[in-house]
């Protein structure tokens, strides 16, 4: 499956979350992204700036080739792009609306996750070829906030809801029109043992399990 949207919206089928991994260090790769992908999850998230990231998403994308599409969150500049693509990362998310990294991803065959929070950011980064959008940050904004966007945006449209979301504020967002969620210090922060993550990421695979 060699298309980038086919393979996200598969991918995306099977677990509309995102496993964000920030200060995640390659010692840690392995166990931390087991406990994540035998819980479901097919998208994980290495933010470019936690301990040695390219090490990390080269390890991880060859460790989970067919079970999950990993990247980088925190990517900033097409430079980056270009980087991660190198170390054999499919997935390029950013907190910002960038169109020259939009672009940049799309163009080297790579799916593309920015943030947004404004229409006009979100019509910017479809207009430049993004896959999905990323609400953020989700917990400085409300479900009213998202369910008034999706009345205008194209409803083929994805959008995650990411920052502040654990299992129990899930539901609100997904009435309000969100597809999915990233997931972030509630899942995973830098030192958390596997056998935690693999808890607290059932937790939020359940949850979701019960919002479809």
């Amino acid at each position: 499956m060699s298309d980038p949207a086919a393979r996200f919206a598969a991918a995306f089928s099977a677990c509309p979350l995102v496993a964000i991994l920030r200060g995640l260090s390659p010692a840690e790769c392995e166990g931390v992204g087991d406990a994540l992908v035998d819980a479901g999850f097919t998208l994980l998230e290495v933010p470019l700036n936690s301990p040695d990231p390219l090490v990390s998403i080269a390890a991880m994308a060859k460790r989970y080739a067919g079970r999950a599409i990993v990247g980088a969150g925190t990517v900033l500049t097409p430079e980056d792009v270009a980087a991660v693509a190198d170390a054999g990362g499919e997935l390029i998310i950013s907190p910002n609306t960038n169109t020259d990294v939009i672009r940049a991803s799309v163009a080297r065959g790579l799916v593309s996750l920015p943030g947004y929070y404004t229409p006009s950011e979100a019509f910017a980064a479809l207009a430049a070829g993004a896959h999905a959008l990323k609400l953020f940050p989700a917990d400085g904004a409300s479900p009213a906030f998202l369910k008034a966007q999706r009345a205008v945006l194209p409803k083929a449209t994805r959008v995650l809801a990411v920052g502040g979301i654990s299992p129990d504020t899930m539901a609100p967002w997904r009435a309000a029109g969100a597809d999915g969620f990233g997931l972030g210090s509630n899942l995973y922060r830098a030192g958390k043992a596997p056998s935690d993550v693999a808890r607290d990421a059932a937790a939020f695979v359940n949850a979701m399990k019960d919002l479809a």
